[in-house]
């Protein structure tokens, strides 16, 4: 088996304007789109995101333990452009950190399983072999 894709659930409401802001935001592109979902990709990444509309009222408690991760030089400032856009749309943003080199952002209202993380990339330097 190959890794297709994530996925992650938005709420119903906030669907719309969170796929919006990963496109304009961060170049993503729309692959598909049913009733329920949407898969996105960012140009010359190899992994899709899905995420599902969710009429879940209840939000994980733990979801900052399950991100969509992306590395950047300056990861925070990147979080707060990204907070910045959803706050000019109306939703509410939270940004925190897991150490000095990499920080998540929670858009409560919108993300029900999951934050978007952003790290430094020698975080994400892992020695691989084939």
């Amino acid at each position: 088996m190959r890794l297709n894709h994530a996925a992650n659930r938005l709420d119903a409401r906030h669907f719309d304007t969170v796929v919006e802001m990963l496109r304009s935001q961060l170049g993503f592109v729309e692959l598909r789109r049913t009733a329920r979902a949407v898969w996105l990709r960012q140009p010359g990444a190899n992994v899709d995101l899905q995420f599902s509309r969710s009429e879940t009222v209840g939000r994980d408690a733990d979801k900052l333990r399950s991100q969509v991760s992306f590395l950047d030089e300056a990861p925070r400032a990147a979080l707060e452009r990204l907070a910045d856009w959803a706050r000019a749309h109306g939703l509410a943003a939270e940004i925190g950190a897991y150490s000095d080199r990499e920080f998540w952002l929670d858009l409560p209202e919108a993300f029900v399983d999951f934050v978007i993380e952003a790290m430094r990339p020698e975080l994400a330097d892992y020695p691989v072999q084939d």
